[in-house]
């Protein structure tokens, strides 16, 4: 699309909205370990490729010698969702994890340099507020000048708990805090998403009542009686929440590697015979597009122009359930919507590209130019990623970009890569600057081809032994850092 662009209090603007489609999946994951094949969950042969994944999950693993391991190593889950959607060009921005609670954000990698403000935050509000178990944790960040806030909770569980699950909610939203000015709290951000294993149940009606509606698929008849609903007639601030219709069969509880709802007799605590759950919508996506209340306080001026000049749209294209899955007690739920959005920023705050030919058989150069102000800084740097490559701390190697610097004029300069740090056998690659101030990649090059070296074929290297000579740069390079 053909855009005009102009400098604007030192930002690059366009002119005509443009639409992003975000990917979102909240799963109930019940302790189990993850499927062999998420294709059906993550719409992977859809003709539409989402620009955003985020992705929430509860109850994922966490005993104590499970859980220490995935604190130094990703858990399964993220180790499977890492590996089918990287070589697919989408790179992790933020992860964050609090016990059972796992929260995943991932973007086309042409998006990655327009990601920024990244944080994460998490909220215990399990026993007496110090257990993990149930909370909330969120991942925020500035998209294309944006501030989106992506809030994953699981809260208190049981029939007559409704009114604390609202309660919890609150707390989560007054104690989460971000640094920085803009956006410090969750309500402030242009767009929010609230989305988990929320909890709320069907009440009044009978077991019965319910499954009839299920099988006969009237889940209209249902809608009055979900607590969410009911809670969102009266309570404040889930009035700022909008949901769409919940046209899917409800998602917990299930018998595990069945389409069965719950069926079975269990023994509680104390050894007494406990009932069958009842089906209800646990699992829930919501969202939260902010607007100047009528009669509240009005907002500053420069954000009201703001929003005005730079609109942001909110249109929810898909909301269901993936009842193929069955590996838990509760079917995932999928949502999927179109952000339409006026880019506060159309430009890279770094343009970089490789200097000639790169092969492990000489020294090679980088070229970047600053596109606009920013607070650069002596820890700035510069990574060789192979495409492909699943988060910032994925790269080959990487070189400081004053440490490094060989040369420089009023728009370029060229900073130096030692050939010893060039894979040996190349590949398809991306140069990606890192902002040390920023803490993200503010710049990413083309494509490019990185040579096979000559000299180790010249020399007879076998590809086992170059693949050592790899492996063990790599580990230099670990070390190093």
């Amino acid at each position: 699309m053909m855009e005009e662009t102009e400098e604007l209090s030192g930002r690059t603007r366009s002119d005509e909205a443009e639409s992003f489609r975000l990917h979102m999946v909240t799963w109930n994951v019940a302790t189990v370990d993850p499927p062999d094949d998420v294709t059906l969950l993550l719409h992977l042969n859809s003709p539409k490729r989402p620009d955003l994944y985020v992705i929430g999950l509860q109850e994922v693993f966490s005993g104590p010698l499970r859980f220490v391991s995935d604190s130094v190593f990703d858990d399964s889950w993220s180790k499977l969702l890492v590996d089918t959607l990287a070589p697919r060009r989408y790179v992790k921005v933020s992860s964050i994890r609090m016990q059972g609670l796992l929260l995943l954000c991932f973007c086309k990698l042409k998006h990655l340099p327009f990601i920024r403000d990244i944080q994460a935050r998490y909220t215990r509000t399990g026993i007496l507020g110090y257990w993990g178990n149930k909370g909330g944790v969120s991942v925020r960040l500035s998209f294309y000048g944006h501030m989106l806030c992506f809030l994953n909770c699981h809260l208190a569980a049981h029939m007559d708990y409704a009114t604390q699950r609202v309660d919890e909610f609150e707390h989560i939203l007054d104690a989460q805090a971000f640094s920085g000015p803009t956006a410090p709290r969750i309500v402030d951000h242009r767009l929010v998403f609230w989305f988990g294993d929320l909890n709320f149940r069907i009440q009044d009606h009978g077991m019965h009542f319910v499954r009839s509606c299920i099988d006969e698929r009237t889940y209209d008849l249902l809608w009055s009686k979900d607590q969410l609903t009911m809670m969102r007639e009266k309570e404040p601030v889930l009035q700022e929440f909008e949901e769409g219709p919940l046209d899917f069969p409800p998602t917990y509880k299930f018998d595990l590697n069945t389409d069965t709802y719950d069926s079975r007799l269990y023994r509680t605590w104390f050894g007494f015979i406990g009932k069958k759950r009842k089906p209800a919508w646990t699992d829930r996506i919501l969202w939260r597009l902010r607007r100047k209340a009528p009669d509240g306080p009005p907002q500053e001026e420069e954000d009201e122009g703001e929003e005005e000049e730079y609109p942001l749209r909110v249109r929810q294209e898909l909301y269901t359930s993936n009842m193929e899955y069955s590996v838990s007690d509760h079917k995932p739920v999928v949502g999927v919507f179109t952000l339409e959005l006026r880019k506060k920023c159309a430009a890279p705050l770094v343009r970089l590209q490789p200097d000639g030919d790169w092969s492990a058989d000489m020294d090679a150069m980088v070229l970047y130019s600053p596109l606009q102000a920013f607070p650069s800084s002596a820890w700035d740097w510069i990574g060789l990623y192979k495409v492909g490559f699943a988060s910032v701390s994925d790269y080959i190697t990487y070189t400081w970009v004053k440490d490094d610097e060989v040369a420089s004029s009023e728009e370029v300069v060229q900073v130096y890569v030692g050939k010893e740090e060039i894979p040996v056998r190349g590949g398809e690659c991306v140069l990606c600057y890192y902002s040390d101030s920023l803490q993200c990649i503010v710049g990413v090059s083309d494509a490019f081809k990185v040579q096979g070296s000559k000299v180790a074929g010249e020399e007879g290297l076998m590809s086992e032994q170059i693949d050592a000579l790899d492996r063990t740069a790599s580990r230099e390079e670990d070390l190093r850092s």
